[in-house]
């Protein structure tokens, strides 16, 4: 019984935010409708980028293989296990080595958006105690397993099931640690870019939702595709307090959290389901919507810059004062926290592709020429993707820390501007490689032995790296402002809700009613706050 009170308690929250989705999924479709229509009149803008990136991505290749301990709750033992990272950084656990290459099915598979590494027990057991305020764990009580090496491996998540793994060495445990680290980060980024509608609306709908509960700032859960994001939308704490769970509680932090996972899986399948029927709903109305807005375009339009421009007389006047006083003082020393490790990073990226491609270069020349050639170049072709040599490019960023400004601005934490630009690195790796390739392939039926291949390879890499470095600038200028953005214009909401959010109210009679569906007054009102603070941020 508890488990269904707090299933229905998830879902029920989870249905409140999917009803938010249908509605900024009209009007991010009308949004997206009118740049496509205002894309084939003006056409691109902004910087155009040197490097060329992959249409097509490296599939069916593995990113990283070998041997593992794996605790195994069930039977309370250690057993060796033969893990497999593919091309989609999910962890695959097989029985062994032998199994995998006979394409029996797997032990295990982990989609590790959302979780933690940790590499020793004491700090899952203070996340774990953590995890349930209020609750003290019983002394006397065996930690919840032991590990037989000193070298353990931690996989920790808030809601999910936790695993357990161990082994022999600490150069090992890095390694891992490296290939763990890379599947979090880029499952952590599930929802896709490329969506031009569902995507900017489900990450509306959850701000929305999250501010009508008075909760502004980065939020660490907003990771995975957008049914895993959907699942942590939980409770208040007082209703999944201690008491209300009963005993399980109090056992908790002895021994593994199985009853939230059951929850967290049950939550799954419900919110699944709930998403993909609010988007299946919403492709049904895609031809009506197209044919309105078709339509309608210029009314629409109108009446947007109609309602902005009365918001904008209420609103603006204070939001200006308040980036004045609370935010402009600020955004340098921000700035400065960001670039210093975000451009080690890029520049370490730099240094890495460098190496690469003049080792590899030596080792073609001594050891057989064109024949060595194509082995090498599919060595190259995984760079971006190899969690241990790309490491030292994203360790730079763990220097992260805006301390004071941290908690000036409710930044909860900031990982989610170390996996940005994280994620920007890896990009930026995998463009300067594709480059790189493409032009060498392009040179190739010009040489002439040894001397002209050394020579060619050489006079491709000074052309990437030049191309690397404009490319690199405009990234990091790109990130930088979406970080300050993300940063002040939540704190500028919050600054500004005790004075302009019960009064957006009366800015709906302002919308005909053949429009409502496509202008929402909450984010024409968010877009005026953007603009307060825009210029400061652009210079």
């Amino acid at each position: 019984p508890c488990l269904t009170w707090l299933c229905c308690a998830f879902a029920e929250r989870t249905g409140k935010v999917l009803g938010e989705f249908c509605r900024c999924y009209r009007e991010q479709f009308g949004v997206a409708l009118f740049n496509s229509v205002r894309y084939e009149i003006e056409g691109t803008g902004g910087p155009q980028a040197q490097l060329l990136h992959r249409k097509v991505p490296l599939e069916d290749h593995v990113i990283y293989s070998g041997n593992i301990f794996q605790y195994i709750e069930e039977s309370k033992k250690w057993r060796n296990r033969f893990c497999v990272v593919p091309h989609n950084y999910g962890l695959v656990l097989h029985e062994n080595k032998l199994a995998y290459e006979r394409e029996l099915p797997p032990r295990v598979l982990v989609n590790s958006a959302g979780y933690k590494i940790l590499t020793s027990v004491e700090q899952y057991l203070e996340l774990v105690n953590n995890s349930l305020p209020g609750v003290t764990p019983k002394s006397g009580h065996s930690p919840i397993l032991k590990c037989p090496t000193d070298f353990p491996l931690i996989l920790w998540h808030p809601y999910a099931r936790h695993y357990y793994f161990c082994v022999m060495t600490g150069k090992e445990q890095e390694k891992w640690r490296a290939v763990f680290q890379d599947c979090v980060r880029h499952c952590n980024n599930g929802i896709s870019e490329d969506s031009r509608v569902e995507a900017p609306a489900f990450t509306d709908a959850i701000r929305m939702y999250r501010q009508s509960r008075e909760q502004y700032g980065t939020w660490d859960m907003l990771c995975g595709s957008e049914t895993q994001v959907s699942r942590p939308v939980r409770p208040d704490p007082a209703e999944t307090r201690p008491g209300a769970l009963g005993g399980w509680a109090q056992q908790a932090p002895q021994k593994p959290p199985a009853s939230t996972d059951a929850v967290y899986r049950m939550v799954y399948e419900l919110a699944k389901a709930q998403y993909e029927a609010a988007v299946a709903g919403c492709e049904q109305e895609r031809q009506q919507l197209e044919s309105t807005i078709r339509t309608d375009m210029d009314q629409i339009i109108t009446s947007k810059e109609h309602l902005a421009s009365k918001i904008r007389a209420f609103v603006l006047p204070k939001a200006e004062v308040c980036v004045r006083n609370h935010v402009q003082p600020y955004i340098s020393s921000i700035l400065e926290a960001l670039m210093t490790p975000t451009s080690q990073g890029f520049a370490e990226v730099r240094e890495v592709f460098f190496k690469e491609v003049t080792d590899m270069n030596m080792n073609v020349v001594n050891e057989g020429g064109l024949e060595k050639l194509v082995e090498y170049m599919e060595k190259l072709s995984h760079l971006a993707f190899h969690p241990v040599k790309m490491q030292s490019c994203y360790e730079k960023m763990e220097q992260l820390k805006l301390e004071g400004l941290q908690q000036r601005f409710d930044v909860s934490s900031t990982s989610v501007f170390k996996q940005r630009a994280q994620i920007h690195m890896r990009q930026q790796m995998d463009d300067a490689v594709y480059t790189f390739e493409t032009l060498l392939h392009q040179e190739l039926g010009k040489l002439q032995g040894k001397d002209d291949l050394c020579k060619s390879i050489q006079r491709i890499l000074e052309r990437v790296l030049k191309k690397f470095d404009y490319d690199s600038s405009t990234v990091r200028k790109k990130f930088f402002r979406e970080a300050l953005l993300q940063i002040t214009i939540p704190f500028l909401l919050k600054k500004l809700a005790p004075t302009c959010k019960g009064e957006l109210a009366k800015f709906q009679e302002l919308i005909f009613e053949d429009f409502a569906s496509f202008i929402l007054v909450e984010n024409t009102y968010e877009e005026v706050v953007l603009q307060s603070v825009m210029k400061e941020i652009m210079q």
